[in-house]
C-alpha cells in the first residue's frame, strides 16, 4: 500500500454510552446545520483557490488552512454521527 499524505485513525470503542447513542440523531443536528454553511464557504474558497493555483502555481495558505480545517471538522462530526466515538465534536476547525 502506498503512503498517502492524509490518514484517518479510528480506534475500536469497547463500550459506548447508551444515553448519547439514544440522543445522537438529535445531538448531531447543530453540527450538521453549522457544517452546511461552512461547507458553502469551503466550496467558494476552493473555487478561489483553484484560480489562484491556476495562475500562480501555489495554493494560498489561508485557503489551504480553511479547507483542511473544514475537512477535519467534517470527519469528526461524521465519525460521531456514525457511532464511531462518544466524544462530541467541537465546533472548531482546529
Amino acid at each position: 500500500m502506498a503512503d498517502y499524505p492524509i490518514t484517518v485513525g479510528i480506534e475500536y470503542p469497547e463500550r459506548l454510552s447508551r444515553l448519547t447513542t439514544f440522543f445522537r440523531c438529535f445531538m448531531v443536528i447543530p453540527q450538521s446545520i453549522v457544517l452546511s454553511f461552512v461547507g458553502i464557504a469551503a466550496t467558494v474558497v476552493v473555487f478561489i483557490a483553484w484560480w489562484a493555483i491556476l495562475f500562480t502555481g501555489r495554493y494560498p495558505r489561508w485557503a489551504f488552512d480553511f479547507t483542511a480545517g473544514y475537512l477535519r471538522w467534517t470527519v469528526r462530526a461524521t465519525g460521531y454521527s456514525y457511532y464511531l466515538t462518544d466524544k462530541y465534536p467541537p465546533f472548531s476547525m482546529s
